[in-house]
């Protein structure tokens, strides 16, 4: 239950709440107004008090967020949750209102409690006449009493548990300077397996107590820093100089070692990403960028990383935020920092180093940044991801592969039947910045700030029962257009609707699964057809039909073939001499009985590499709908 898979959901759910936040710091900004210009003195009073509400009911936010996350949005998980840390808090602060006080540790108990519970028990099955409380309606009722339980185990313990949190805080207080470095250092490494999360939420709600004047007690270095405790912000302010500078500085030294032909491309896409970053502190499009083509990189990245921030502390800056250390969140809570202006300084001279060493590492070690070999980005056809859903389904192995499918703010999180089903070069293809894979099943794809968009279309296509098929690249080389393609036959679709590909190898598989219904006597083209019906020609080479001796074929009329299987080999330098053209036309000749049609990226690609092209066959869809 608590493997690599289980803490992924975890630091998943513990960011949804998170969401609620940056409306605290703008509250809080706003109440900073000269009101009284505007003729409303009692504005900076409201204000302020709407948003410290939101930090005082943070662990109730908290409880209920990780609640509905980890259950997959069950409201009773949440409705559960709720009830949960009410009674906590009356039991709580009627037995003794100056001890144990509602905290995040609480929320997240709570939470992960209620998630587990809705999983447990949603299924059960009571006496008939009971069964109204059965199923998911005895998830609140079995909270109420944990969270009684609880209550009492917190009274029990509290102060002691209470004493622990406070000196865990005074050993890592302690360490000073080399802790903030530590825990730098282990953000950014935690970053790249999308469980930092966890880290943070001990250190940004756990870590330190503060009481107000006003009586209110805060934990973590977050609701300290919004609260008003001048010691809080240690493990927050660092953050500014890395995600603000080093990231933008990053995505120019990419754009800059671009090849010329791919810079107007990179650029755009690099530069929006720079963006993204420098304003709302989401980095994971650049750090991905060099993670899998430079590891080595993004271990001195990440070394860098704690350096900056033991400087900050070491210079006594003291930041924070709500959510992210982006120029937006840096704006609206500079008023609360302490020295934050030094902030800015700092970030420029981190931002030149940064730009300097990645450039000299590109050229140096010869890396595959982007740009440096051609690629696709998600950036390409973000306004089209519907159209690209059912590709990027398919290069997950298929609806049948997914057993649970989340997302947080930058990538697809991911249990999977069989893990060996994805293509990773097929996701990279469709814009993915990187593909990981944990083991046991789960795998993280970051696709940036459309991954709960992403997450919401396969979600609709994995609930829809249309008779989809989707097919492999039979070559390895580059896919194009079939307009692009030189005969006007295949080019006017006048033999069928598909691809293309330029082929650098001389191999040709099969696309899809089916039955071999033709093989010409020269072996330069063969037709398969599919369970469903479709009737798909694989023509090597445009003018190949005078090259006998050539090809080879490896199959028979007759034959039952899988994709990827290999069809026929054939001879690639005398298609290139003597060919008109290497282009290798893939149509669907009877083009009729489809409904719709879905291509990948025009770019290179795998033999058998997954997601090149989906069709939706009308007449099975016909049929569903008739039924």
């Amino acid at each position: 239950m608590f493997g690599l898979g289980y803490l992924q959901r975890l630091g998943r759910a513990l960011m949804l709440p998170m969401t609620v936040l940056p409306a605290a710091a703008v509250l809080l900004m706003l109440s900073r107004l000269p009101w009284d210009a505007f003729g409303w003195p009692v504005a900076p009073e409201l204000l302020r008090a709407a948003g410290t509400a939101i930090f005082q009911w943070v662990p109730y936010v908290f409880a209920v967020g990780i609640a509905l996350s980890m259950a997959n949005q069950s409201v009773f998980a949440g409705m559960a949750a709720l009830t949960g840390m009410i009674i906590f808090a009356t039991i709580t602060h009627t037995y003794d209102p100056g001890g144990v006080q509602p905290s995040m540790f609480a929320g997240a108990v709570i939470g992960i409690l209620s998630g587990w519970a809705n999983e447990r028990f949603k299924a059960l099955q009571l006496p008939e006449s009971l069964q109204f409380f059965g199923g998911s309606r005895f998830v609140p009722i079995f909270m109420a009493g944990v969270s009684l339980l609880f209550s009492w185990v917190m009274i029990r313990v509290g102060h002691a548990l209470s004493d622990l949190i406070e000196q865990s805080g005074h050993v890592i207080g302690s360490a000073g300077g080399f802790g903030v470095f530590l825990y730098g250092f282990l953000h950014r490494i935690l970053v790249a397996f999308g469980l930092h999360h966890l880290l943070n939420h001990l250190f940004w709600f756990q870590v330190g107590e503060y009481r107000a004047p006003d009586g209110n007690v805060y934990f973590g270095d977050l609701p300290r820093f919004f609260a008003g405790d001048p010691t809080a912000g240690a493990y927050m302010a660092g953050l500014y100089p890395i995600i603000m500078f080093a990231l933008p500085a990053i995505a120019f030294a990419i754009i800059h070692e671009a090849r010329e032909d791919l810079k107007p491309k990179i650029g755009k896409q690099f530069r929006v990403a720079a963006l993204t970053a420098f304003l709302t502190g989401v980095t994971e499009p650049v750090e991905f960028a060099f993670l899998f083509v430079a590891p080595y990189l993004f271990i001195v990245h990440a070394i860098l990383s704690g350096g900056i921030m033991w400087l900050t502390y070491e210079l006594g800056i003291r930041d924070g935020f709500s959510f992210s250390a982006g120029a937006l969140e840096y704006v609206i809570n500079l008023p609360l920092s302490h020295k934050g202006l030094l902030i800015i300084p700092i970030g420029l001279g981190v931002g030149i180093i940064y730009y300097f060493m990645f450039r000299f590492c590109i050229r140096k070690f010869q890396l595959s940044t982007p740009g440096r070999e051609d690629s696709t980005r998600l950036d390409d056809w973000a306004g089209d991801i519907p159209y690209r859903a059912p590709l990027i389904l398919q290069a997950l192995g298929g609806k049948e592969n997914i057993v649970r499918l989340d997302a947080c703010i930058t990538r697809l999180r991911l249990t999977l039947s069989d893990d060996r089903r994805i293509d990773a070069k097929s996701l990279r293809h469709l814009g993915a910045a990187g593909v990981i894979n944990l083991g046991g099943g789960h795998v993280q794809a970051v696709f940036g700030t459309y991954s709960e968009l992403i997450r919401e279309e396969i979600a609709k296509l994995m609930q829809q029962d249309v008779n989809r098929v989707q097919f492999r690249s039979p070559v390895q080389g580059r896919m194009i257009p079939l307009e692009e393609v030189d005969d006007p036959i295949f080019a006017g679709r006048l033999v069928g609707r598909g691809v293309a590909f330029i082929p650098d190898r001389g191999e040709l598989v099969a696309p899809v699964a089916g039955k071999i219904i033709h093989l010409y006597p020269t072996k330069h083209a063969i037709g398969i057809e599919t369970k469903e019906g479709l009737q798909v020609l694989l023509h090597i080479g445009i003018d190949t039909s005078q090259l006998e001796g050539s090809f080879t074929a490896l199959v028979k009329e007759g034959d039952d073939v899988v994709p990827g299987q290999t069809l026929i080999r054939f001879h690639l330098p005398t298609l290139r001499s003597k060919a008109k053209s290497l282009a290798t036309p893939m149509v669907i000749t009877n083009s009729d009985i489809v409904r719709s049609w879905r291509f990948a990226p025009f770019a290179s690609v795998k033999k058998g590499q997954a997601a090149v092209m989906s069709v939706v066959v009308r007449e099975r869809e016909n049929k569903g709908e008739e039924a």
